[in-house]
């Protein structure tokens, strides 16, 4: 498999995990469909699975990018255009799923995205994603041009975005899997922010993004049931301290969080010995262009 190698012609272990990791999902989806094992509405089930592993490689994609800076492993990053396609192609899979539960009825299809927000924002979203997976080769940022390249793919942070407020509202009532990854989304947004301001981004200021994203997300759960269900949101926030309750998202995205500054502090180098660092060479790199900018 010639994508599975580096352009030096050398089998590459990161692509193929990629790869793998990338095909897994879709294999147990259909494990499942074979076994009967997706419930009284498989057809259904099979569309939120795929939707949902849409949107985790499209965050692991955006990851990346702050995993190779905190591991120092360059060559991480060519895992990108793999996770990226995938991405895109789990997307494409749940809007297909969803033409064959409606039937293939294309004009039942068409009208009811016009006429349903939530549908429109997702075919927003993944007309986004193919657009980034159809440039994602290395003929296509020939052609582009890197400046223009690189333009174009920032729209991933839009579609991410949209991605997360498509999931909100076909999600209705239970919002806790949105609620989480609204808070990753945000945790990944405020570390690119933190890096274009800083130039880096410090193991202290991971440990204190980790918290703000915590906070943020335990606040934006609380805002949401009390506008939507008119819960009060003090016994939302309230519910994070009660130990036999279900774990909130924002404890979740605090140990993430704090994984990734625990990272940072044990891989934490000298000035002098990061900035002797050899950079990932330029075949590399150009190799490990993606359906993601990650930057």
């Amino acid at each position: 498999m010639p994508f599975l190698r580096e352009r030096s012609g050398r089998w590459s272990p990161v692509k193929s995990v990629a790869f793998t990791a990338s095909i897994l999902p879709a294999i147990w989806i259909a494990y499942q469909a074979a076994t009967g094992d997706l419930g009284a509405r498989p057809v259904t089930e099979a569309i939120h699975q795929a939707g949902d592993w849409a949107l985790r490689f499209l965050f692991v994609t955006l990851a990346i990018t702050p995993a190779q800076r905190v591991l120092h492993y360059p060559r991480i990053i060519l895992a990108r255009r793999t996770l990226g396609v995938a991405s895109a192609g789990y997307a494409l899979l749940h809007l297909s799923l969803y033409v064959l539960d409606q039937h293939f009825d294309l004009f039942k299809v068409a009208s009811e995205i016009v006429l349903r927000i939530y549908l429109l924002i997702g075919a927003v979203a993944l007309a986004g994603l193919i657009t980034l997976a159809s440039t994602s080769t290395d003929a296509a940022i020939s052609r582009l041009g890197s400046a223009r390249w690189n333009v174009l793919h920032r729209l991933v942070y839009g579609i991410a975005v949209l991605g997360a407020v498509h999931f909100f509202i076909q999600s209705k009532l239970n919002i806790y899997q949105p609620v989480l990854m609204a808070g990753f989304l945000t945790w990944l947004l405020a570390y690119r922010g933190l890096f274009r301001r800083n130039g880096e981004v410090t193991p202290l200021q991971l440990l204190l993004l980790a918290v703000a994203a915590a906070i943020f997300t335990a606040v934006g759960e609380a805002l949401i049931y009390m506008f939507t269900s008119g819960v009060d949101a003090r016994r939302v926030l309230l519910a994070h301290f009660d130990v036999d309750a279900e774990v909130r998202p924002a404890w979740w995205v605090l140990a993430a969080g704090l994984a990734v500054a625990t990272l940072a502090f044990w891989r934490q180098k000298p000035a002098r010995q990061r900035a002797s660092r050899r950079p990932i060479s330029s075949s590399a790199m150009s190799g490990a262009t993606q359906v993601q900018s990650g930057s």
